[in-house]
């Protein structure tokens, strides 16, 4: 218990160390002006959020790419536990799943823009491309949880006779919700960032659409800030994760 609790001080300083040392280096390199206008220090990023005028755009930004996030996530992750619980009780189909997946994650997701606006349309397209962000990670997550139950207890459920349903859903499945979780935590951030790439496609709000027109307009401080936004908002992301998987996951050592 001491030494776990060591552990968490110590991370948590190292946390806090690298944390100041970048905020440092964004400040000193913006006051420097190394970079010229193109770099400006972070007291200014936090001088727009501050502004009455860019703040409520700001935050409508970050409500609709937060929804997309989410939903992305929520779908990515129900649509890879559907494709790997089927590979299990369906054991014929598992490699040809296991290809498929692989073909789909490596199509650029930003090369789906055009087909998914002709589809899902402008809208739904940030949720999609998120649901595709999320859906390998959290597929290679769940298999791989469900293959680390022990040989020893599938083999006393054989013996009993339960079904592959049975032992789906009394072993393989317990078993996994730890390497699930650990897959969520990185599937968290991965969501954000295929939001703010499926806006960038035309959807009418977002942070995704905020980079791109401060970007053409050339509104360096705005495009800056949009983008911490957005890094706020996938660290915010992995540390609910993170806190969820410290919630749940000793419960099922």
């Amino acid at each position: 218990m001491r030494q776990a609790r060591t552990s968490r001080v110590h991370d948590g300083l190292l946390v806090t160390a690298g944390t100041v040392l970048a905020v440092a280096a964004m400040e000193g390199i913006g006051r420097s002006q190394v970079f010229g206008d193109n770099w400006p220090p972070l007291s200014q990023l936090l001088d727009v959020l501050n502004d009455p005028v860019t703040r409520p755009l700001l935050g409508r930004s970050l409500d609709a790419t937060a929804v997309a996030a989410g939903l992305g996530l929520l779908v990515g992750t129900l649509v890879a536990l559907a494709v790997a619980v089927l590979g299990v009780v369906v054991p014929v189909l598992r490699a040809g799943l296991d290809r498929l997946a692989a073909v789909v994650n490596a199509v650029p997701l930003i090369a789906l823009g055009p087909l998914l606006i002709a589809t899902v349309g402008r809208e739904g397209s940030s949720t999609v491309i998120a649901a595709l962000a999320v859906g390998f990670v959290m597929f290679v997550s769940i298999t791989s949880g469900l293959d680390a139950a022990s040989t020893a207890h599938r083999d006393v459920l054989a013996v009993l006779g339960a079904s592959r349903t049975t032992t789906l859903l009394r072993l393989q499945l317990p078993a996994s919700v730890p390497t699930v979780l650990d897959g969520l935590t990185q599937a968290a951030p991965a969501a954000v960032l295929g939001a703010v790439v499926g806006e960038w496609f035309g959807a009418p709000r977002g942070l995704g659409t905020l980079l791109v027109s401060t970007m053409q307009n050339f509104q360096t401080l705005l495009l800056w800030t949009a983008g911490l936004v957005a890094a706020l908002l996938a660290m915010a992301f992995y540390g609910v994760m993170v806190a969820l998987r410290s919630l749940l996951a000793w419960r099922f050592q």
